[in-house]
């Protein structure tokens, strides 16, 4: 039985429709440097979002209206918020989804019964997945919402808090395995400390490593042969994060040899948490091969916290899509969209207007930068910018051909430098209203 009898499959109606319950940009099969709008993109849902984001804060309850939910945790009621999920991606044309373990099914007393409870609910999963065709884009695990794992899971001062998170990721890699999943990733929610007196750091990152370390040593047991993924996040809910951003997760991987096996999995709202922005971290990322995949949302710049609002800002999806280009586009990830709907938007409809506004933005995001690229506008001007590293002096360092001694007697011989050309920001800008509008 339908849940959303009155709203049909979401088509492709063009930037002239006024239905909010189509698609204006996102046009699966169009051609956009040689492949179909949906392979760029790889749009995933998130389960734990889109199903069971109840719309409570810190200051009120849920306000989530959701006629599917019979108001218990039976591996029933579980099953149909299963099936429900399977509508919405079907009807929004999403081909990709992510879960966490204890998003899907409830938890039980003990982690035997967690684990059958989770076999139940991922058989329908797999009925739907066959059924559609829709994949698992990555798995995941909550290693954080229990009380067991107050003090972090991989990085607890508790051992105990460390083997059960190990065999809560044993079994979610099996069952990644099992639904084919192309992915998994490590998401650290309580992964840092709050106090430097009680905590004893390089002890804590060595643990994390070996945790990672036996992940993919037991994805090859099983042969799981999934990518695996690291996400940054710097803050919230402990104060330091070990893994802060891209460059601090990057080094990490380096430090513990885990660079072969581990991307990254970027979220928009924890780049900016870090102070940065999603470009910076997709384009660090892709310069240094770690780029994997993005939890594609929002953040409020007026809100210090996670907000995982919908993407609907085309100048940050304009230059999420040209660094995602540049780097040659997805190998493995998706943009997932990582996103709830508002406390305020609690009617089950808004989670369709949200959906296709994020992949709309993305659409228009792809085609703008598409033809930044083919005119080479910009590149031109960027490439013109570093012209002095083409020849001369320039290539000879880039070529490894001088030291400090060489370089001082260059620069003694050659007495003072020419007067560096203009960085030209407003001109940049100027020229990136003009592709935009």
């Amino acid at each position: 039985m339908s849940a959303f009898p009155e709203i049909s499959k979401i088509k492709f109606e063009g930037r002239e429709s006024k239905n909010n319950l189509a698609f204006r940009y996102y046009d699966e099969n169009e051609m956009v440097e040689g492949k179909p709008m949906r392979d760029h993109f790889r749009f995933s849902c998130a389960f734990w979002h889109t199903m069971r984001a109840s719309g409570s804060d810190p200051f009120g309850a849920g306000t989530m209206y959701r006629p599917w939910e019979d108001g218990t945790d039976s591996i029933a009621n579980a099953q149909n918020r299963v099936r429900v999920f399977f509508e919405i991606c079907e009807k929004l044309n999403l081909k990709y989804f992510s879960f966490h373990d204890r998003d899907i099914a409830p938890e039980g007393l003990t982690l035997a019964e967690s684990n059958n409870n989770l076999d139940e609910v991922v058989k329908v999963f797999k009925e739907e997945s066959d059924r559609t065709g829709i994949k698992l884009l990555w798995g995941t695990s909550n290693l954080f919402g229990n009380p067991r794992y107050m003090h972090g899971a991989a990085t607890s001062c508790n051992a105990d808090s460390f083997a059960y998170a190990a065999a809560q990721v044993k079994k979610m890699l099996e069952v990644t395995k099992e639904l084919d999943g192309l992915g998994y990733t490590f998401w650290g929610g309580r992964e840092g400390y709050q106090c430097i007196w009680n905590t004893d750091m390089k002890r804590e990152a060595d643990h994390l490593a070996q945790f990672m370390h036996m992940a993919i040593d037991y994805a090859k047991e099983i042969g799981f042969t999934g990518q695996f993924y690291f996400e940054p996040k710097p803050k919230e809910p402990t104060k330091h994060q070990y893994d802060y951003d891209c460059a601090a997760c990057i080094n990490f991987l380096r430090t513990y040899d885990l660079q072969d096996y581990v991307k990254m999995n970027i979220e928009t709202n924890h780049a900016t948490l870090a102070g940065h922005s999603v470009e910076h971290e997709m384009d660090y990322a892709g310069s240094q091969g770690f780029l994997g995949s993005v939890d594609a949302n929002s953040g409020d710049m007026l809100l210090g916290w996670d907000t995982d609002q919908f993407p609907t800002d085309v100048y940050m999806t304009t230059k999420m899509m040209l660094i995602l280009l540049k780097y040659g586009g997805f190998k493995t990830g998706g943009l997932n969209f990582d996103a709830k709907v508002r406390r305020e938007s609690f009617e089950p409809i808004d989670l369709f207007y949200a959906h296709i506004g994020g992949m709309d933005a993305f659409a228009l995001g792809l085609k703008i930068a598409a033809a930044m690229r083919a005119s080479g506008e910009i590149a031109e001007m960027v490439k013109d910018r570093y012209s002095s590293w083409d020849s001369g002096i320039g290539a000879e360092i880039e070529a490894g051909k001088h030291n400090f001694k060489s370089l001082s007697e260059y620069m003694l011989q050659k007495g003072e430098i020419s007067p560096c050309s203009s960085g030209h920001q407003e001109l940049f800008e100027n020229i990136v209203n003009r592709y935009m509008f």
